[in-house]
């Protein structure tokens, strides 16, 4: 070995040494922390609007009125959403968007803890820093929408899911009971899992006392309503499937703009088509899940193993939730951190290389931070240099699924493939 090669492995050695070690990645985690949360109290384009004008008003709306949402009225979010919305208000409503950060900065710092352990050493590094990157490239959307009390409880349980099943399955359908999508991942589970009778009854469990808890609390109907909230939403601007309409408003064509829903709080597209493309968008994106369910038992047929196929399968899943939805909010973004890091932690189990997955999460989340909060206004005055940035993130989008896709196809013919040689290669030893 020359003296070079010697001295860079000798430098790769010390800084994997310096990677695994706690002080790191807590310093990392610190530093991630207090920037996007300077950047959400002082930066520009309001990214904790949702926080300070729509959940703070539908908790004093409770608190105050005693009309809560979805318990006295429909609401777009499962009924636990009001849950940490309620205790960031344990101050009162002054320093609402720091109890706000406080509650998401401890759940992230939980999520981290079930990721490193408390030895000398971080347990899966990998997986901790590309986190971290993850959360700064994402920028302050991260931590200022309800989707970032979502997400660790995510990243804990696909930390969990191998060792603790029952556990990781319970804080994903409390997830999923906040916000849906965590359901994506568990569906994985139930599907390609060894233990997914354990999955199963957890998620049962905790679904029973989450609908008794409402019912106790007058929610009846309301319990269903997110289901029923979505249906009459049109395309939002940032979605994958909006794409074609941005680019005809910027161009004059097919009487496409872009305008503010004040229903739903929300910019939306409106143009030739744009009803129609909103009306089968949730009946495409049922079949396209059932499609990509369809392909994870066929690779469990196949022979396929679990390491290799449950994060591939919940990367497939979350991310048809991303691309094929007529609502494509940037925290959005947010939920391809937990498939990615239960990729990451598989690998060393057998699993799929997810370097693809990891590098092209990392641009997705950067380009969603250019286009959220920081030039938000240029893309709905539809200036060209932030509608090429937005279709680029969305294409990628649409590249990853794509990864997945072909990813979960290959794990059906290799096993196949595989199986139909050891057949052929018994009945030439047969007639032989």
């Amino acid at each position: 070995m020359t003296e070079p090669a010697i001295a860079f492995a000798a430098a790769r050695g010390r800084l994997a040494a310096l990677a695994a070690h706690p002080v790191a990645i807590w310093v990392a985690f610190a530093a991630v922390h207090l920037w996007l949360g300077a950047l959400n109290l002082r930066g520009p384009g309001l990214p904790l609007g949702d926080v300070t004008l729509v959940y703070l008003f539908w908790v004093e709306r409770g608190l105050i009125a005693n009309d809560w949402v979805g318990i006295d009225s429909s609401w777009v979010y499962p009924i636990v959403a009001l849950l940490p919305m309620l205790a960031a208000y344990v101050l009162g409503p002054e320093p609402y968007a720091v109890t706000w950060l406080t509650l998401v900065m401890l759940l992230n710092a939980g999520a981290l803890l079930v990721l490193t352990g408390t030895g000398r050493r971080v347990r899966h590094p990998l997986a901790a820093w590309w986190w971290m990157l993850f959360l700064l490239l994402l920028g302050p959307i991260a931590l200022g929408r309800l989707d970032s009390i979502t997400a660790p409880l995510a990243v804990a349980a696909v930390a969990l899911l191998a060792r603790h099943p029952r556990i990781a399955a319970g804080l994903l359908a409390v997830g999923a009971w906040i916000k849906v999508w965590p359901a994506a991942i568990l569906l994985a589970a139930v599907v390609a899992l060894r233990e997914r009778g354990a999955v199963v009854l957890t998620m049962v469990g905790v679904t029973m006392l989450v609908v008794a808890g409402g019912l106790a609390v007058g929610a009846g109907g309301s319990l269903l309503s997110p289901l029923t909230e979505q249906s009459g939403r049109g395309l939002q601007v940032e979605a994958p499937l909006t794409t074609p309409w941005l680019w005809a408003a910027w161009a004059g064509q097919w009487s496409a703009r872009v305008y503010y829903d004040r229903d739903i709080l929300t910019w939306q597209v409106f143009g030739e088509g744009t009803q129609q493309a909103a009306a089968v968008a949730t009946p495409v994106l049922a079949i396209v899940v059932l499609v990509i369910v369809a392909l994870g038992l066929l690779a469990l047929r196949a022979g396929a193993s679990e390491a290799r196929l449950v994060p591939v399968l919940a990367l497939a899943l979350v991310m048809a939730l991303v691309v094929v939805n007529k609502v494509g909010s940037p925290q959005f973004v947010a939920w391809i951190a937990a498939p990615v890091v239960l990729g990451l932690l598989w690998r060393t189990r057998g699993g799929e290389r997810f370097a693809v997955p990891a590098v092209l999460a990392l641009v997705i989340a950067g380009l969603t931070q250019i286009v959220y909060p920081f030039e938000y206004g240029a893309l709905l005055g539809l200036q060209t240099p932030l509608l090429v940035v937005l279709t680029l993130r969305n294409l990628l989008e649409v590249v990853l699924l794509g990864w997945a896709l072909v990813r979960l196809v290959g794990l059906c013919r290799a096993r196949l493939s595989a199986a139909a040689r050891h057949v052929g290669a018994a009945q030439e030893g047969a007639s032989a």
